[in-house]
């Protein structure tokens, strides 16, 4: 077996380890956002329960509260999203530069 398919071998139970030891390590762990935090703020300041004004879209189409691993695993999709998006127009921008750059050599 070459050297460059066993670091490939590795890397590749590396990463399913990292994806599955936090399924077992964490079982039944509660998760707390912003968000709670934000709602208890507002109860102490006001001294009534707070009421959110709106709904998650997701929470209306399953019928109920989405689990807190599922949001991080939404709010990671929509970083990783943004990130892309942004990183392709640096990525034009600074090629569109080289262009610039070699047009005004070449002439």
């Amino acid at each position: 077996m070459s050297k460059n398919k066993k670091k490939v071998i590795i890397l590749l139970v590396i990463a399913a380890l990292i994806a599955l030891v936090p399924l077992f390590t964490l079982r039944g762990a509660e998760f707390g956002g912003s968000d709670d935090a934000g709602s208890k703020v507002v109860s102490q300041i006001t001294g009534n329960q707070y009421k959110p004004w709106a709904t998650p879209v997701m929470e209306k189409w399953i019928g109920g509260e989405l689990p807190g691993e599922i949001e991080s695993l939404l709010f990671c999709v929509q970083t990783g999203i943004g990130v892309g998006v942004v990183a392709f127009f640096m990525g034009r921008l600074v090629e569109r530069k080289k262009q610039e750059s070699q047009k005004s050599k070449t002439v």
